[in-house]
């Protein structure tokens, strides 16, 4: 999971991380995600990972706490292939019998693959915060999208 999230980091589309990370800097991100409430899923074929979705905790208040952000990552060489859609349409199908009602996803704007993945499969734009991150080529805008289950 780690090496597919890190070929995601020189690309600068998919995550705000400018470095990459280690197992053990994620292990404390690892652990958020219990299998009952906040499950990762993997994509694997053969045994090998080839994709993964988690849902977190939005904002960290109990009122929110049917509120999920979603993060999608496929390892390069498999993305555009099904991978995505299928982890996609996974998470969604398990949601409310995990008392989830919502689902958000933050999308880098100029990010036009994961927008149009998250639009089909019944995302709005819900929010555009310009210029807010600040990337090696410059500052970019970032897209809320939501869906409502």
């Amino acid at each position: 999971m780690v090496a597919i999230y890190n070929a995601a980091i020189p690309g600068h589309e998919a995550t705000a991380d400018l470095t990459p990370v280690t197992v053990e800097e994620r292990e404390a991100w690892f652990a958020g995600h219990e299998p009952g409430r906040r499950p990762l899923w993997l994509a694997a074929v053969g045994g090998e990972v080839i994709g993964w979705i988690s849902r977190s905790t939005f904002y960290a208040r109990r009122a929110w706490d049917p509120t999920v952000a979603v993060s999608l990552y496929v390892r390069p060489d498999r993305q555009r292939q099904g991978v995505g859609r299928a982890l996609l349409n996974h998470a969604l199908a398990a949601a409310l019998g995990l008392g989830i009602s919502s689902i958000l996803a933050v999308v880098f704007a100029h990010n036009h693959v994961s927008l149009a993945l998250l639009e089909s499969a019944g995302f709005q734009r819900w929010g555009h915060l310009p210029r807010v991150t600040h990337m090696p080529e410059g500052r970019r805008d970032v897209v809320f999208l939501g869906r409502e289950l």
